[in-house]
């Protein structure tokens, strides 16, 4: 039982980090949201809400590795619509009301702990995308630029989804993205 309160506690800290930010992830949220006690906080998590915060991070940032782990061997568009989904998907879930948990902490994190795990996940999206991409046929070189691409155009898109309530940026954005992603594997052929 205390295994499960503490996933569910990571899994409601990352939703919560997805839509109200790093600040807006208070304690009283937190434990209402997973429905724990309030002294089971630092009993699962006695560096506070910095540990907390980190084991959020690693489950949103192992949730899209997931995602991506399951587009090996694809074509490269397969590849990129995939990742485009996943972001899609976050935004259609949420009614517009949540992005990306890393970002968040990204923008918001005044510890260095936090900003250098956020960086590492996104690092570590960029680097699977790049092999993915570089396994479909893309060159090496370009791959890396293709899937940096990728990864900061789907932050923005959602950004700009949330702001606006509409799949329209996301959309453009996405289309633009597959252009290029289409252009790269042709370019390698």
């Amino acid at each position: 039982m205390a295994g499960n309160i503490k996933q569910t506690m990571i899994e409601r800290t990352a939703v919560l980090l997805a839509k109200k930010g790093l600040q807006g992830a208070s304690f009283s949220e937190i434990l209402e949201a997973s429905g724990a006690p309030r002294g089971s906080l630092y009993h699962h998590f006695p560096g506070g809400k910095d540990e907390l915060v980190l084991a959020a991070l690693e489950h949103a940032g192992n949730q899209a590795m997931g995602a991506l782990d399951r587009l090996s061997g694809k074509p490269a568009r397969e590849i990129a619509e995939g990742f485009l989904s996943l972001w899609r998907s976050v935004l259609a879930r949420s009614d517009f009301s949540a992005g990306c948990a890393v970002v968040a902490v990204t923008v918001a994190a005044e510890s260095d702990d936090l900003k250098a795990r956020a960086a590492a996940i996104l690092r570590g999206w960029r680097e699977k995308l790049q092999a993915l991409f570089v396994e479909s046929g893309i060159p090496k070189k370009r791959a890396r630029a293709v899937a940096a691409s990728l990864v900061a155009a789907c932050e923005g898109a959602v950004i700009l989804s949330r702001a606006e309530r509409s799949f329209e940026p996301f959309d453009l954005v996405a289309a633009e993205q597959l252009a290029m992603v289409e252009a790269a594997a042709r370019s390698a052929s």
